[in-house]
C-alpha cells in the first residue's frame, strides 16, 4: 500500500510540473500576423518585394521584440520592433511606410481585430545603407 502512494504521489509531482512548464512556455507563445505588401517595401535595410508576409515574434504589449517577416517557412527579413497598444483595433490590416528618404521604409505594423501594433525601429544597419547612398 505504501508502494502506491509512492508512485501516486511521484505521478501527482510530474503532472504538476508538466502542467507548470506547459503554462509558462504558452505565456512566452509566438504571436503572429499577416503583412500584404503592395510594392517594394524596406526593412532594415533589407528589401521585400511585394507580396504577403507572415510575421512573427515572441512578447507583449509594452515589450521589445524581434520580428522575423517570413515567406512560406523562409525568412527573409528580421528587424527590432517594440509592440504598442492601441486603444481600438484596426478592421484590417495596415502598415505605415516613410517615403521621405526616397525609400519605401516600413516604420510601424497593424493588425486587423488586434488591439496592439509593432513600430518598427531603425538600427545602424538601415542607417549605414542610407547613409552610404548619399
Amino acid at each position: 500500500m505504501k508502494l502506491n502512494n509512492l508512485a501516486l504521489n511521484r505521478l501527482a509531482k510530474t503532472v504538476v510540473l508538466g502542467l507548470a512548464v506547459l503554462l509558462a512556455s504558452s505565456a512566452f507563445a509566438s504571436n503572429k500576423g499577416t503583412f500584404q505588401a503592395h510594392e517594394t517595401l524596406v526593412v532594415n535595410g533589407q528589401q521585400l518585394a511585394a507580396g504577403e508576409y507572415q510575421l512573427r515574434w515572441d512578447g507583449a504589449p509594452g515589450s521589445n521584440v524581434e520580428v522575423s517577416f517570413m515567406q512560406g517557412k523562409r525568412e527573409v527579413a528580421k528587424a527590432s520592433a517594440k509592440v504598442i497598444a492601441l486603444d481600438t483595433a484596426p478592421d484590417y490590416d495596415s502598415a505605415n511606410v516613410d517615403h521621405s528618404s526616397g525609400k519605401a521604409v516600413v516604420t510601424e505594423v497593424r493588425f486587423a481585430g488586434k488591439k496592439y501594433a509593432l513600430a518598427l525601429s531603425a538600427t545602424e544597419k538601415a542607417e549605414m545603407s542610407e547613409g552610404s547612398n548619399k
